[in-house]
């Protein structure tokens, strides 16, 4: 099963919407392998978002980012990276459609709910960047004859 790496922002949290966020991705049958709350700082920003750094907008990035503690977790699932993608939607959420995290939840596009890695590839950079190998859990729940079927596990 491949793994997807999430970050619920700080909008996330100050607006109460963690347990309506990860409700949709249990809902939707994906596993949760690790998941903590933590403070980002600075060197681990400039670190995650090392392709934004030299943009206008980063420091207003970097204080959005800091506001608060952030939850960070890993979701384990059948083609996980698109399914999540799919599941938030467009990066501005004014563009991002109904039914999606952030077409429900959010109107900027800087304060748009979450982060969730683009590729596979990029998905096991930020899991190591943000977890410990101990941190992250391999089981299967009871549920999972109830959500694939028997040759997609």
């Amino acid at each position: 099963m491949e793994q997807t790496f999430i970050i619920l922002k700080p909008s996330t949290i100050t607006r109460s919407l963690v347990g309506d966020v990860i409700t949709r991705f249990q809902r939707k049958g994906l596993i949760i392998s690790g998941i903590k709350m933590m403070q980002l700082n600075e060197e681990i920003l400039r670190e995650h978002y090392a392709h934004l750094v030299d943009r206008p907008f980063f420091p207003t990035l970097l204080k959005s980012m800091m506001a608060t503690p952030v939850i960070v977790m890993v979701l384990k699932g059948k083609d996980v990276v698109p399914v999540v993608r799919a599941m938030v939607g467009a990066t501005n959420c004014r563009a991002a459609a109904p039914g999606t995290i952030r077409g429900d939840f959010g109107m900027s596009g800087q304060e748009n709910i979450v982060h969730a890695s683009d590729s596979p590839e990029n998905a096991a950079i930020e899991i190591a960047r943000f977890f410990k190998p101990e941190e992250i859990f391999d089981y299967e729940p009871l549920t999972m004859p109830a959500i694939y079927a028997p040759d997609e596990l």
